[in-house]
This record gives structure tokens, sequence and C-alpha cells, in this order.
């Protein structure tokens, strides 16, 4: 049997911040740029990421940056810790790459490096990947997340065809929050405050208690996995939705960072997909 072809290393850009912007409370915004930016392509899909890099303190990295001679060379707690962010937005022309970032604080590693950043200070980052984009021969389009999928859900609507029928359900912590997003006539954009409740909890409701429109639905559901686990039963068992008219995934875990949650991820959806699909679905005879 042939062997099947290594897989090439991803490749890192070397960025740099050109201005940052807060968006609201609880978000900020980096625009990156510069030289190192020069190989960057992305514009295929709307839910498009790049996974940044943020060196070990102390950890001097040899040139040329090549992360897979990297982890090669260095033991695992001397590896760049990455991040994964979705792509806000990436304009070919002027080269300029723009990523949203939840902030909480002093919280987390990427939010307070965003809020901190000035122009000229410079990041490596992986990718871009990304497997959505709408689709215009779908009747309808359903999009609903929470802060951590407002970047990818914006830059969906932008990228709606003229007068496509979509219901966007965007969970946030309250009014202050809310965000002006670009959309086509025919989407209806339904802002979710959370207050108090559980993150995911009025996602939940929202999204089952829709009167869902007759005809082909592509759906995009991203944010906190545990709610993401809840609608991709109901999208799946209840409305019976074709897997390959869903994009839905957990961006991220309560209790869990991203090294955690991103080491167990896959083992996780696998066995949400296997429990899901040894259930009865609820209108079944």
């Amino acid at each position: 049997m042939a062997e099947r072809p290594a897989r090439k290393a991803p490749k890192a850009h070397l960025a740099e911040v050109l201005r940052t912007e807060r968006l609201t409370p609880h978000m900020q915004r980096v625009v990156l740029g510069g030289p190192g930016l020069g190989e960057f392509e992305a514009g295929t899909h709307t839910d498009h990421y790049v996974k940044l890099l943020f060196p070990v303190p102390g950890v001097t990295y040899p040139e040329p940056f090549d992360m897979q001679q990297i982890r090669a060379d260095f033991p695992r707690d001397q590896w760049p810790v990455t991040r994964t962010y979705t792509v806000r937005a990436w304009n070919p022309q002027l080269r300029e790459l723009t990523v949203d970032f939840v902030v909480h604080g002093d919280e987390g590693l990427a939010g307070p490096w965003s809020t901190a950043v000035r122009p000229g200070d410079r990041l490596r980052l992986l990718g871009p990947g990304g497997g959505y984009a709408p689709d215009a021969a779908a009747d309808w389009h359903l999009l609903a997340g929470d802060e951590s999928a407002l970047p990818a859900i914006a830059a969906s609507l932008e990228q709606m065809p003229a007068g496509a029928r979509v219901h966007a359900f965007v969970e946030v912590e309250g009014p202050e929050e809310e965000q002006d997003v670009v959309s086509p006539d025919g989407a209806r954009i339904t802002w979710l405050h959370r207050g108090s409740r559980p993150v995911g909890q009025a996602l939940v409701e929202a999204v089952t208690g829709l009167d869902f429109p007759a005809g082909d639905v592509q759906a995009f559901v991203h944010g906190e996995a545990g709610f993401v686990k809840e609608l991709r039963r109901h999208l799946r068992l209840d409305r019976e939705i074709p897997r390959d008219r869903l994009s839905i995934s957990g961006y991220w875990r309560l209790g869990h960072n991203e090294d955690g949650w991103q080491s167990s991820k896959r083992e996780w959806n696998a066995q949400v997909e296997a429990e899901q699909e040894t259930r009865t679905p609820a209108n079944a005879a």
C-alpha cells in the first residue's frame, strides 16, 4: 500500500499590531498587518480561524521560526502557547487581519494581551483554518452562538446572499455588549441578554422555541460546549437536519482553558455524536 504523504506543517506568519479598538465593555478589536502577512490568505470561509502563538517567558526560539522543529527540539512546557481566534475580517488589498477578543479583566492569556498591545508589537500566528460559508442555495439560514461566536456570525451575515432569509441568535451578557452588524434585508437578528443565567440557556430556549420556516436550512451553531451539545441533539434529532447542513462545534467549555478543552475536544465530539446517533428522534413514531 502506498504511504500517505507527510502532512505539511502550517506556516507561521509574523504579524504586527497596527491598531486596537474597544468595541464593547468585553470585546476588544486588534488589527494586524505588516510584511509578515504577505503570504497570508483568507476569504473562502466566514468562520476562518487562526492560532495565535504566545512565547513562553524566558524562552528564545531559533530563526527561521519553525513550529514543527520547535516541537521536536524543545520540551513541551517550552512550546509557544496557542490560542484559537476567529478571523473577523481580512482585507487582501491592505493585507490587514482583524481579530476580536472577548475580554474579562486579567482572566486568561489572549484577552489581556489584546488590551495591553500597542502598534508595532508583533505576534506569530498559524492558519487560517475554517469550514463554513453561507450557501446561496439554502432556503434559509440559522446562526446561533455566544460572544465567542459573534465574530464568525457577524462575518457570515456580511457575506449572506442578497435577500437571504436568516434567523440569527446571539447571546451576550447585556445590552451594552450588542454590536452594529451589517446584514441582508431578510435577516432577523435577535440579541439575547444572559444576565445571571447560565451561558447558553437563552440560546437553547430561543432555538428550540423557533417556528422553523419550511425548506432547506443551513445552520451554524458555535460557542460554549454545553449548550452546543444540547442544540446539536435538537437540530439532528428533533428537527432532523442532515449532518452536512450543520456547522456545529464547541469553541470553549466551562471550567476548561483552551489547552484542556482542545486536548479532549475530539473525544468529546465523538462521544456526543455517538450518543445522539443511537437515540430515537423525539417526533418519531
